[in-house]
């Protein structure tokens, strides 16, 4: 039976059988278009029968394509995997063009064929970036291009291992309504980018662009639709970044990479840990260093408190690189649990050096500057602490504690405050404080010197 026509907003992609003047999904008025049939290229290419999981084929023995950026092919897990497509979200001035216009420089370099696509710079802004990262001469092909089926067509002629498309906000179907950058459009660019990759073995290398709320533009749908999501994360006016996976089909998805941006590009961070704790001072109150586990990387981090007079019917709370429900909590179980005073007071916490470190191993080391602070006593330099804390005051145990414990040996740091319940043993030489409750972490932090 023949389809009737179909009419698809131009805003949200929500779509109906009859126009319609008001959209019933975002309300946008007169959005409504009648969308063409449209197959995406390469979709009538042929397709493989059916076979089991257990016969054996090419694909056995597929190897992964190193980019030559070390930190970059370990949180994917020991590199790229052939067909897969990769979303690359940050805000402006992060560095996403910096970093993928490296990593194609260093597929390149590995004997592949790079085909880079922008929609937004021209053809001079990007070899202008490459001579100041010294990439001219690597043979990477530029392509400046915003219709996807002009870019699916040079890519069949030129068949690279890898394409990267920056950004996906910036490109349309010629078959889909709305302008770029809409929620119907991103999701047929990409779903007209996913049948070639899968196809050819393709990589593809998608950039987003990020929202006010911190995610990434256009549908959900399209996170669900690629197998690897990565955030770049940072502060413009710092040059610390922190690339962080969300999604990954092929390894871990609680990976993350420090990187350094400067002159000469994104520069992985050799030792984050030490970059983290540079600049500490001993002898002050409020501050002391806690283990976060990323995946298979050990951090060390410095949480620092601040407690202070404030309004008693309207005391601040400020948390930065935290979660802030986890912080309320550990100042709720203090106050009950601790008997500390803090309904009155404000309260600033804070994890130094631009990570954020949100896992509940951090709250004994909240609870622990909290008080620091509130007595202004000073903690050891070399003091860690790291554990969860219950509703009703008892610390818990968390895993990971031989890494843990391996971070803590490298930097040198001979004291810790942890859970009695930790099996894992501590390095030889440390001194160990293993406590059960919050009164007793206080009844501890009351008989160290500080300094």
């Amino acid at each position: 039976m023949k389809k009737g026509p179909t009419f698809a907003c131009g805003v949200c992609g929500h779509q109906t059988p009859k126009w319609l003047g008001k959209c019933p999904v975002c309300e946008g008025w007169n959005t409504f278009q009648e969308v063409a049939a449209f197959a995406p290229p390469c979709s009538a290419e042929r397709h493989s029968a059916p076979v089991l999981l257990t016969e054996s084929g090419p694909t056995d023995a597929v190897c992964r394509l190193q980019t030559g950026e070390s930190e970059f092919d370990r949180i994917l897990g020991g590199g790229l995997i052939p067909g897969t497509l990769l979303l690359l979200g940050g805000e402006p001035g992060v560095g996403k063009s910096t970093l993928l216009l490296q990593v194609a420089a260093g597929l390149q370099k590995q004997g592949g064929k790079v085909l880079y696509v922008s929609g937004e710079e021209s053809l001079l802004q990007v070899k202008t970036r490459a001579k100041r990262l010294g990439l001219v001469e690597t043979g990477v092909l530029f392509y400046q291009e915003n219709e996807v089926e002009h870019i699916l067509e040079e890519a069949g002629k030129i068949r690279p291992s890898a394409l990267v498309i920056d950004s996906i906000q910036t490109m349309r179907c010629a078959g889909t309504p709305g302008l770029p950058g809409s929620p119907a459009q991103v999701r047929d660019v990409v779903q007209a980018l996913l049948v070639p990759a899968k196809t050819w073995g393709m990589v593809c290398f998608l950039v987003g662009h990020i929202t006010k709320s911190g995610l990434l533009a256009g549908p959900k749908l399209i996170e669900h639709m690629v197998d690897v999501v990565l955030y770049f994360e940072g502060d413009s006016r710092y040059p610390c970044r922190v690339l962080r996976v969300t999604k990954n089909r092929f390894g871990s998805s609680r990976e993350i990479a420090l990187y350094d941006l400067n002159e000469e590009g994104i520069q992985p961070v050799e030792n984050p840990s030490a970059m983290l704790l540079e600049g500490r001072r001993p002898g002050q109150s409020g501050t002391v260093v806690t283990t976060v586990l990323e995946g298979s990387l050990p951090l060390l981090v410095e949480v620092q408190a601040l407690v202070s007079a404030g309004n008693p019917g309207n005391p601040r709370r400020l948390v930065t690189g935290l979660d802030y429900q986890r912080v309320a909590m550990v100042l709720a179980v203090l106050e009950k649990r601790g008997g500390l005073p803090l309904a009155g007071r404000d309260v600033y916490v804070s994890a130094i050096g631009g990570v954020r470190a949100e896992e509940p191993a951090c709250d004994l080391a909240v609870a622990l500057a909290v008080a620091s602070s509130f007595y202004d006593r000073p903690l050891p330099h070399d003091l860690v602490a790291f554990g969860e804390l219950g509703l009703t005051g008892e610390i818990r145990r968390v895993g990971g504690g031989t890494k843990r414990w391996e971070a803590i040996r490298r930097h040198g740091f001979t004291r810790a405050i942890i859970p009695r319940g930790m099996p894992e043993k501590a390095i030889e030489g440390a001194e160990v404080i293993k406590v059960d409750t919050v009164g007793e972490m206080l009844a501890a932090m009351m008989k160290m010197k500080g300094g």
